[in-house]
């Protein structure tokens, strides 16, 4: 059966660190779904910034620049922008590694130990 990223019944079970290598980052393609610490972390926003201005007006700012989609109140996740493609504003096109890796939000650190199918990853393997 083939991966469907949007089918989390036919994703494959994850094994260990070998089974991202050669994939074409499936899951860099779902939404991404960060916190405040997470923001602060990449540098879209610092301490100050949120303790002066506040969630609401950080938000508008980081939609204005195309970084974030929303920011829900009710659970204090912010979900980042995704490319017109469904790639994560960080995934690099040619690579399909991470751009951010050492920053990276920490959903993605935790993935797949957390998500739609704990312990399952949409793993895609490269065309190349």
């Amino acid at each position: 059966m083939k991966t469907d990223i949007d089918r989390p019944s036919t994703w494959k079970k994850y094994s260990s660190e070998q089974m991202c290598h050669g994939c074409h980052a499936g899951c860099c393609t779902m939404p991404v779904e960060i916190t405040l610490s997470d923001l602060i972390r990449l540098g879209l926003t610092d301490d100050d910034e949120i303790e002066n201005s506040g969630a609401k007006k950080v938000t508008k700012r980081l939609v204005k620049e195309k970084k974030i989609t929303s920011f829900r109140e009710a659970t204090g996740l912010f979900t980042l922008v995704q490319k017109s493609n469904r790639d994560c504003l960080y995934l690099d096109p040619k690579t399909r590694l991470c751009s951010v890796y050492e920053k990276r939000p920490e959903v993605c650190r935790k993935f797949p130990k957390i998500g739609p199918r704990p312990g399952y990853c949409p793993a895609i393997q490269s065309s190349k």
